[in-house]
């Protein structure tokens, strides 16, 4: 049986639908192609579309956009960036359908990305709630954010993390929320109505939150926040999705590639 890029497309997109007002859908190639091998990223950098095709992928699947851009449906006003002519000659030339795949997961109930988080920090015996944009686990022993940071380093294998408010804080109730979710609008009701020691992030404006986290502090309030990076904190649940896919395709290889370092501390 022939499975094509559509099938894949109609079984990920689950329960969440398709929504008219979505980012998801094809970047490149077509929905009718067969499907001989399927990559999952975080990002289809121009070092993943290599990779992908070197083990005989032509559908990768991506959360984020191809031409850095998130409201994207191609290269658009980049078009005539030389960057961009030679990913887009990349990805004519080895064949590569893409995919991105941003807006369903997020909206599954649980956020498939957020849950892919909570299972790569080993939390899951300990989730209080799923709320539609983050998740709450409690730690019964607490641990200070030193401690949190050296442990997330480890669990995800990432160099580093950003932290503010005081390092020996020890933080029991946390709040979890993947990617460009760390803005103050989002966050701050999150401290406020949960409770929240600490509140983990992928990314945010630095001069909301952790100002926040700050002026907390500085009133005898101990709240702290955790910046782990965009993709890192949402490479566990694209990592999920690839494991799901072995599972709706056996009979398809489905390798899931992770980014490569792409921010260093100097």
């Amino acid at each position: 049986m022939t499975i094509k890029v559509q099938d894949v497309m109609n079984r990920l997109m689950g329960q969440a639908g398709s929504p008219a007002a979505s980012v998801d859908g094809i970047v490149a190639g077509d929905g009718d192609a067969a499907v001989r091998g399927i990559a999952v990223a975080f990002i289809a950098s121009h070092d993943v579309i290599v990779r992908a095709a070197e083990l005989g992928a032509n559908l990768l699947i991506t959360h984020e956009g191809v031409f850095y851009s998130h409201h994207e449906a191609g290269p658009g006003p980049l078009g005539d960036s030389l960057v961009v002519q030679g990913k887009l000659e990349r990805i004519h030339s080895v064949g590569m359908n893409i995919y991105r795949l941003h807006d369903a997961p997020h909206r599954t109930e649980p956020d498939v990305i957020t849950d892919g988080l909570v299972k790569a920090l080993d939390w899951n015996d300990l989730l209080e709630k799923h709320l539609p944009t983050a998740a709450v686990v409690v730690l019964p022993e607490g641990m200070t954010v030193r401690g949190m940071a050296d442990y997330i380093k480890d669990r995800l294998h990432v160099p580093y993390v950003r932290a503010a408010g005081s390092l020996d804080t020890v933080c029991k109730r946390i709040g979890i929320a993947v990617g460009y979710r760390g803005g103050g609008q989002h966050v701050i009701p999150l401290f406020e109505h949960e409770g929240l020691d600490m509140l983990i992030a992928g990314e945010g404006p630095e001069w909301e939150t952790p100002e926040y986290v700050a002026d907390a502090a500085a009133q005898g309030r101990d709240q702290t926040l955790m910046l782990l990076g965009h993709g890192a904190s949402e490479e566990p649940g694209m990592r999920l999705i690839a494991d799901r896919l072995r599972d709706y395709f056996q009979e398809i290889p489905v390798h899931y590639l992770p980014a490569r370092p792409l921010i260093h501390i100097v």
